[in-house]
Protein backbone atom coordinates (compact mmCIF):
# COMPACT_ATOMS: atom_id res chain seq x y z
CA UNK A 1 0.00 0.00 0.00
CA UNK A 2 1.36 3.35 -0.88
CA UNK A 3 1.31 5.45 2.20
CA UNK A 4 1.59 9.57 2.79
CA UNK A 5 5.50 9.41 2.12
CA UNK A 6 5.54 7.78 -0.95
CA UNK A 7 2.76 9.43 -2.43
CA UNK A 8 5.08 12.63 -1.66
CA UNK A 9 8.01 11.12 -3.46
CA UNK A 10 5.78 10.17 -6.38
CA UNK A 11 4.34 14.19 -6.68
CA UNK A 12 7.98 15.23 -6.69
CA UNK A 13 9.28 12.88 -9.24
CA UNK A 14 6.34 14.15 -11.19
CA UNK A 15 7.01 17.50 -11.19
CA UNK A 16 4.38 19.19 -9.02
CA UNK A 17 5.03 22.26 -7.59
CA UNK A 18 3.16 21.93 -4.14
CA UNK A 19 1.33 18.84 -3.03
CA UNK A 20 -0.47 18.35 0.66
CA UNK A 21 -1.80 15.13 2.53
CA UNK A 22 -5.38 15.51 1.91
CA UNK A 23 -7.51 14.14 4.73
CA UNK A 24 -10.45 12.29 3.02
CA UNK A 25 -13.13 13.75 5.54
CA UNK A 26 -12.15 16.99 4.33
CA UNK A 27 -14.12 16.27 0.93
CA UNK A 28 -17.85 17.69 1.08
CA UNK A 29 -19.69 17.13 -2.23
CA UNK A 30 -21.78 19.84 -2.99
CA UNK A 31 -24.54 20.56 -4.91
CA UNK A 32 -23.72 24.04 -5.66
CA UNK A 33 -21.01 22.83 -7.12
CA UNK A 34 -22.37 20.86 -9.56
CA UNK A 35 -25.15 23.67 -10.49
CA UNK A 36 -21.91 25.81 -11.61
CA UNK A 37 -20.86 22.49 -13.98
CA UNK A 38 -24.70 22.82 -14.99
CA UNK A 39 -24.22 26.61 -16.01
CA UNK A 40 -22.44 25.19 -18.86
CA UNK A 41 -19.68 27.81 -18.97
CA UNK A 42 -16.82 25.37 -20.47
CA UNK A 43 -19.30 23.67 -22.95
CA UNK A 44 -18.79 20.48 -21.64
CA UNK A 45 -21.36 19.30 -19.72
CA UNK A 46 -23.64 16.36 -20.93
CA UNK A 47 -20.75 16.23 -23.48
CA UNK A 48 -18.46 13.97 -21.76
CA UNK A 49 -17.88 10.55 -19.24
CA UNK A 50 -16.25 12.55 -16.94
CA UNK A 51 -18.63 15.48 -16.91
CA UNK A 52 -21.76 15.43 -15.34
CA UNK A 53 -23.90 14.25 -15.62
CA UNK A 54 -21.93 11.61 -17.51
CA UNK A 55 -19.79 10.90 -14.21
CA UNK A 56 -22.52 10.24 -12.03
CA UNK A 57 -25.14 11.61 -9.62
CA UNK A 58 -23.64 13.63 -6.25
CA UNK A 59 -24.61 10.01 -4.61
CA UNK A 60 -22.50 8.05 -7.03
CA UNK A 61 -19.55 9.69 -6.63
CA UNK A 62 -19.69 9.98 -3.04
CA UNK A 63 -20.46 6.03 -3.08
CA UNK A 64 -17.15 6.19 -5.23
CA UNK A 65 -15.20 8.26 -2.48
CA UNK A 66 -16.74 5.97 0.52
CA UNK A 67 -13.79 3.63 0.30
CA UNK A 68 -11.01 6.25 -0.37
CA UNK A 69 -8.80 6.33 3.29
CA UNK A 70 -6.40 8.66 2.39
CA UNK A 71 -4.81 10.96 -0.34
CA UNK A 72 -3.06 14.03 -1.81
CA UNK A 73 -4.02 17.04 -3.10
CA UNK A 74 -0.90 17.81 -5.85
CA UNK A 75 -0.42 21.67 -7.71
CA UNK A 76 0.99 23.19 -10.33
CA UNK A 77 1.89 27.18 -9.77
CA UNK A 78 3.31 29.04 -12.29
CA UNK A 79 3.22 32.26 -13.66
CA UNK A 80 1.41 34.94 -16.02
CA UNK A 81 1.23 38.96 -16.77
CA UNK A 82 -2.41 39.43 -15.97
CA UNK A 83 -5.94 37.38 -15.74
CA UNK A 84 -5.82 37.73 -18.99
CA UNK A 85 -2.84 35.91 -19.84
CA UNK A 86 -4.58 33.30 -21.52
CA UNK A 87 -1.40 31.49 -23.24
CA UNK A 88 0.49 31.86 -19.84
CA UNK A 89 -2.36 29.96 -18.07
CA UNK A 90 -2.39 27.61 -20.34
CA UNK A 91 1.16 26.67 -20.32
CA UNK A 92 0.68 26.19 -16.84
CA UNK A 93 -2.58 24.07 -17.21
CA UNK A 94 -0.55 21.52 -19.84
CA UNK A 95 2.09 21.18 -17.46
CA UNK A 96 -0.04 20.30 -14.66
CA UNK A 97 -1.85 17.80 -17.00
CA UNK A 98 1.63 16.46 -17.47
CA UNK A 99 2.54 16.09 -14.02
CA UNK A 100 -0.59 14.50 -13.27
CA UNK A 101 -0.51 12.04 -16.09
CA UNK A 102 3.09 11.16 -15.00
CA UNK A 103 1.84 10.84 -11.30
CA UNK A 104 -1.45 8.54 -12.14
CA UNK A 105 0.19 6.42 -14.69
CA UNK A 106 2.79 5.27 -11.87
CA UNK A 107 0.14 4.72 -9.06
CA UNK A 108 -1.99 2.63 -11.28
CA UNK A 109 1.27 0.75 -12.28
CA UNK A 110 1.58 0.30 -8.13
CA UNK A 111 -1.37 -2.06 -8.04
CA UNK A 112 -3.16 0.28 -5.80
CA UNK A 113 -7.01 1.54 -5.73
CA UNK A 114 -6.52 4.86 -7.40
CA UNK A 115 -9.39 7.60 -7.63
CA UNK A 116 -7.50 10.58 -9.82
CA UNK A 117 -9.39 13.96 -10.11
CA UNK A 118 -8.11 16.65 -12.20
CA UNK A 119 -8.92 19.89 -13.35
CA UNK A 120 -11.05 20.09 -16.58
CA UNK A 121 -12.70 17.65 -18.21
CA UNK A 122 -10.97 14.27 -19.36
CA UNK A 123 -8.79 14.66 -22.42
CA UNK A 124 -7.90 10.90 -23.16
CA UNK A 125 -9.80 10.92 -26.97
CA UNK A 126 -10.14 13.60 -28.85
CA UNK A 127 -13.96 13.35 -29.13
CA UNK A 128 -15.46 11.40 -26.11
CA UNK A 129 -18.05 8.46 -26.82
CA UNK A 130 -20.70 9.93 -24.54
CA UNK A 131 -23.60 9.34 -25.00
CA UNK A 132 -24.04 6.86 -27.86
CA UNK A 133 -21.06 4.33 -26.25
CA UNK A 134 -19.60 3.01 -23.43
CA UNK A 135 -16.22 5.22 -22.28
CA UNK A 136 -12.85 3.79 -24.61
CA UNK A 137 -10.56 3.78 -21.47
CA UNK A 138 -12.37 3.99 -18.27
CA UNK A 139 -9.26 3.08 -16.19
CA UNK A 140 -7.33 6.02 -17.71
CA UNK A 141 -10.95 8.60 -17.60
CA UNK A 142 -10.47 11.31 -15.14
CA UNK A 143 -13.11 13.68 -13.46
CA UNK A 144 -12.27 16.97 -12.24
CA UNK A 145 -12.23 17.45 -8.67
CA UNK A 146 -15.59 20.14 -9.60
CA UNK A 147 -17.43 17.15 -11.22
CA UNK A 148 -17.31 15.19 -8.58
CA UNK A 149 -19.26 18.70 -6.15
CA UNK A 150 -15.98 19.30 -4.45
CA UNK A 151 -15.49 23.46 -3.90
CA UNK A 152 -11.17 22.86 -4.40
CA UNK A 153 -10.52 26.07 -2.32
CA UNK A 154 -12.58 24.69 0.84
CA UNK A 155 -10.65 21.31 0.39
CA UNK A 156 -7.40 23.63 -0.37
CA UNK A 157 -8.01 25.30 3.03
CA UNK A 158 -9.11 22.23 4.95
CA UNK A 159 -5.61 20.41 4.42
CA UNK A 160 -3.62 23.93 4.68
CA UNK A 161 -2.13 24.12 1.06
CA UNK A 162 -2.66 27.30 -0.45
CA UNK A 163 -4.95 27.96 -2.93
CA UNK A 164 -4.34 31.53 -4.24
CA UNK A 165 -0.95 32.60 -4.63
CA UNK A 166 -1.24 36.25 -5.45
CA UNK A 167 -1.23 38.47 -8.86
CA UNK A 168 0.98 37.06 -11.51
CA UNK A 169 0.52 33.27 -10.26
CA UNK A 170 -1.91 30.68 -11.07
CA UNK A 171 -2.37 27.51 -9.40
CA UNK A 172 -3.82 24.22 -10.98
CA UNK A 173 -4.66 21.69 -8.03
CA UNK A 174 -5.74 18.34 -8.36
CA UNK A 175 -6.49 15.13 -6.38
CA UNK A 176 -4.96 11.17 -6.05
CA UNK A 177 -7.42 9.64 -3.81
CA UNK A 178 -6.38 5.79 -2.51
CA UNK A 179 -7.81 2.95 -0.84
CA UNK A 180 -6.89 0.65 1.41
CA UNK A 181 -6.22 -2.99 0.35
CA UNK A 182 -9.05 -5.27 0.85
CA UNK A 183 -8.51 -7.76 3.96
CA UNK A 184 -8.98 -11.23 2.97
Amino acid sequence: MIGNEQLAAYAQAAGFTNWAKLDVSTIALKQEVRDMCAANTCGKYGKCWSCPPGCGSLEECARKLERMTHGILVQTVGDVEDSFDLEGMAEVEAAHKEHFARMHEALRASGDAVLALGTGCCTQCAACAYPQSPCRFPEKMVSSMEAFGILVSEVCQANGLPYYYGPGKIAYTSCFLLAEPAVP
